[in-house]
């Protein structure tokens, strides 16, 4: 049987809850590029959208507020070291001058 959502053919499993639910998965869990300035911008509009969907479908907005809680999507972080380097091999005459 095939899954068709007003009358479009989701190939995923993700494209199927956007289109059965009518909300935008990304909104609600983020992006693992965005900026932290972006990400504010984006809470907040999700917070209005799930204002809007309490009132009008509250177990669809129940669903998107898990998402909001559940699915934190963590920013990439610089450790502050350096990336490890291959071992530069000396000639064998500076290894025995060094050794001496």
């Amino acid at each position: 049987m095939k899954s068709i959502v007003a009358g479009r053919w989701p190939v995923t499993a993700t494209e199927f809850v956007e289109l059965a639910l009518g909300i935008d998965l990304e909104l609600f869990t983020g992006s693992p590029t965005e900026s932290a300035m972006d990400r504010a911008a984006r809470l907040d509009v999700a917070r209005e959208v799930l204002a809007d969907l309490w009132e009008s479908d509250p177990e669809t907005a129940a669903y998107a507020e898990s998402l909001l809680r559940a699915l934190p999507l963590k920013q990439p972080r610089t450790t502050g070291r350096r990336t490890r380097r291959a071992a530069v091999r000396r000639p064998v005459h500076e290894r025995a001058a060094v050794a001496a």
